[in-house]
């Protein structure tokens, strides 16, 4: 009983650090480019190069050999997502950023297993509904909308992350994965930056914030993430996720002081009210 005890315990402690280091990922960003300290090219690039260091030597730092290397078309998929959720970040709140970057990667997977064949049940069904109109709901043109160039890159970068993570699956030790993905990801960053290098502006705290967001907030924050993971169920994995985009919109608002809007509450409750009756009931298959 008491080993099951420390078993939950260490799966909560796990779980809230990686929830905390995702939502960190935006607010860094966030940090970094509003204020012009560094621009979304050498952001992108210093993030993947120091996510690339953290999780190669957490790698060789360990004495099993597990399967997994990584590969290109997934490496390119994570630059997409990175250079998108850089780019939307110079003009997005980390909120509002989070929240679409979110809706758009379970979106995207939800769709993938409806492609597939998986059937949603009425009440999943009126929940992707609701989840997409949030996002539509966002982007509407009004006071208080967010940029929609922003937005539009965002969802892009929503996307490729949620591409990423099918192409991940059962493709290996995942941390052994992603180490090999950031190490192919962060040359074609460079080239991003040499082609970026006129419009380049980095400074000390810009460079520190990257490579915090590289080095922690991704490095670490994945491979805590993925040893929680085993000790959670598939929906218990799903619906943990929630928390990111609200515990995002608590930092913006303490830490960089962004405004919560009435247009956001009321997305981020059809958004994530929305994904979370899709994923707390079983789909069932298409014969």
């Amino acid at each position: 009983m008491a080993t099951r005890a420390l078993s939950t315990t260490r799966a909560v402690i796990l779980t809230t650090l990686s929830m905390l280091a995702f939502a960190g990922n935006s607010l860094l960003a966030r940090a970094a480019l509003q204020g012009g300290c560094i621009d979304a090219a050498s952001f992108t690039t210093l993030r993947l190069v120091a996510g690339a260091a953290v999780l190669w030597l957490l790698v060789r730092l360990r004495h099993d050999a597990p399967a997994g290397r990584g590969n290109w078309l997934s490496a390119l998929a994570l630059f997409v997502y990175a250079a998108g959720f850089s780019l939307a970040y110079v003009q997005l709140p980390a909120a509002s950023g989070a929240l679409l970057l979110f809706g758009a990667v379970q979106a995207t997977m939800i769709g993938r297993g409806v492609w597939l064949g998986e059937r949603l049940r009425p009440l999943q069904t009126a929940g992707f509904v609701l989840a997409l109109a949030g996002i539509v709901g966002m982007l509407l043109p009004g006071l208080s909308a967010p940029p929609l160039a922003g937005s539009l890159l965002m969802l892009s970068a929503g996307i490729a992350w949620g591409v990423y993570s099918l192409r991940g699956q059962g493709s290996g030790d995942p941390t052994r994965v992603t180490a090999g993905n950031f190490l192919r990801a962060a040359p074609i960053a460079v080239v991003l930056s040499l082609l970026w290098h006129r419009a380049a502006s980095v400074d000390v705290a810009g460079v520190l914030l990257a490579v915090t967001s590289g080095a922690l907030a991704s490095g670490i924050g994945y491979a805590i993430w993925y040893a929680a993971l085993p000790r959670l169920k598939t929906t218990q994995a799903s619906t943990v996720q929630l928390s990111v985009p609200v515990l995002t919109a608590l930092g913006g608002v303490l830490l960089l002081g962004e405004p919560l809007t009435p247009r956001l509450v009321l997305a981020s409750v059809a958004i994530l009210g929305g994904i979370l009756l899709v994923v707390r009931a079983p789909r069932s298959r298409a014969h």
